[in-house]
């Protein structure tokens, strides 16, 4: 396909992601002003910090609880991924068998549980968030990716997960693509949402709850006063007993938590609504969320008015981690992220493009959150959910005030919560090493997903950067 076409397509796309593109979207709330004591603070108004309110104070009705943002509510992470809502708490099962085997069969329970819980809590408070529990279609583009397929069917199997295997022609009829050579098929363990609606509704729940808001109130500073916590901003000022930090890939005002994520750039294209025949071109029945086998792999979906998301391959890291603005568009990937959709879907050839956008995904060296406490337990943090923390982000804020309460439990005691993941080295060996990485994924891609022995070493290691 000549470049042109490609170009046309995406040549009047929004740079606004199509979730926050929404008029349902909430006005800014107000600043915190003047000096607070309060009982729990939260850092961070994306998915993790709304969840640890809105359980906080579940959990106590009477607990003051005030959760800060640096910018808006759910404009980072929590409002540009894809909407893919995961009841894996480990970066999926094969990472986590490498990692915790003993736990897994107690992680995929809390996991399935805590998928149950996102959904019982949108029903509860009405929120309208285009959730449906369609689960997940994972598909083969070559050989080795179907071998891959079967072992991770036989693992699961044995977890007592429900899967089912698919040869190429079961897969084409759920979802009709030349490319795909076979499938396995969740129906269970994934569900598809509009996530910035997701945030707002959850805002709307701890407001509703007792719990207050405050954007464009940036956490400067910890500090020990006495038996609180003061978190300085501003304008303002909250000395908290308890704090709970959610800052994702932002530099979390704990200054040690800062060396365990990286800001891994993730691209999404989106196309106009389709019409009803090149829906039915497409053949997809469902509505499963699909993503494909590579190293460096591709995720889409239809969304709930029936435009197709299409995301990822290219997991790109800037030297200095770097955060800039600027980084949310580039072209290069834009165009290939849309011939890579029409080599998947021939049919869409022509369809134009209505959203564009990149994210920096809070990327970790085990693939998965950890979590830290600082300020003799005062104080809990959780970072690194690597791109799956639409759904995780709920199980990591319930650890966080299991964790300021003390709480010995089944979640406590799990080997991932009790271990943190390895730093990322400083740079420029950071960069350097990103960047050998990112070379190794795309050769195993091309060599029938043979690793190398650079990617071999960080296996053994325990490291690892995802595409």
């Amino acid at each position: 396909m000549p470049a042109s076409e490609a170009e046309a397509a995406l040549e009047h796309a929004s740079s606004i992601p199509l979730w926050l593109d929404d008029t349902r979207r909430p006005a800014p709330r107000a600043a915190l002003r003047g000096d607070h004591d309060v009982d729990l603070a939260v850092v961070g108004a994306g998915f993790t910090g709304l969840w640890a309110a809105l359980l906080a104070l579940e959990e106590d009705p009477g607990r003051d609880v005030v959760l800060l943002e640096g910018a808006r509510l759910g404009w980072a992470a929590t409002g540009r991924n894809g909407g893919f809502c995961s009841a894996s708490l480990t970066h999926g099962v094969s990472n986590g068998m490498a990692r915790w085997p003993a736990d897994m069969p107690l992680l995929q329970r809390l996991g399935a549980a805590n998928l149950d819980g996102i959904e019982a809590t949108i029903r509860h408070h009405g929120i309208d968030c285009d959730f449906e529990r369609t689960g997940e279609l994972d598909v083969a583009l070559e050989p080795w990716q179907l071998e891959d397929l079967r072992a991770l069917s036989q693992v699961m199997g044995e977890l007592g997960e429900q899967v089912e295997l698919l040869s190429a022609a079961q897969t084409r009829a759920l979802v009709s693509s030349p490319t795909y050579l076979g499938g396995l098929l969740d129906r269970h363990g994934v569900a598809m949402v509009n996530p910035a609606r997701l945030a707002w509704g959850l805002a709307e729940a701890v407001e509703s709850a007792g719990g207050r808001i405050h954007e464009a109130s940036r956490v400067q500073r910890l500090r020990s006063v006495g038996a609180r916590v003061a978190l300085t901003t501003v304008t303002g000022t909250v000395r908290a007993r308890r704090v709970v930090l959610a800052t994702n890939v932002f530099p979390s005002p704990l200054r040690r938590a800062r060396a365990f994520v990286v800001p891994v750039w993730d691209h999404i294209i989106v196309t106009e609504p389709l019409s009803q025949g090149q829906r039915d071109a497409l053949g997809w029945q469902g509505r499963a969320g699909v993503g494909d086998g590579g190293n460096q792999f591709h995720y889409y979906r239809l969304t709930g008015d029936n435009r197709l998301a299409f995301g990822g391959y290219d997991a790109l890291y800037y030297f200095g981690s770097d955060l800039s603005a600027r980084r949310s568009r580039r072209p290069e990937t834009e165009q290939l992220l849309y011939h890579h959709m029409i080599a998947t879907f021939p049919a869409l050839l022509g369809v134009r493009i209505s959203h564009t956008w990149g994210g920096a995904i809070d990327a970790s060296t085990r693939f998965s959150a950890s979590w830290q406490r600082a300020f003799g337990g005062r104080v809990a943090s959780v970072l690194g959910y690597t791109g799956l923390g639409v759904g995780a982000s709920r199980f990591g804020a319930q650890v966080c005030l299991d964790l300021l309460a003390g709480r010995d439990n089944e979640r406590t005691r799990l080997e991932m919560v009790r271990r943190g993941s390895l730093p990322w080295p400083p740079e420029p060996v950071r960069w350097l090493g990103i960047q050998k990485t990112r070379r190794s994924i795309a050769a195993a891609d091309s060599h029938g997903g043979r690793r190398d022995i650079w990617l071999r070493t960080l296996d053994r290691l325990g490291l690892g950067f995802d595409s």
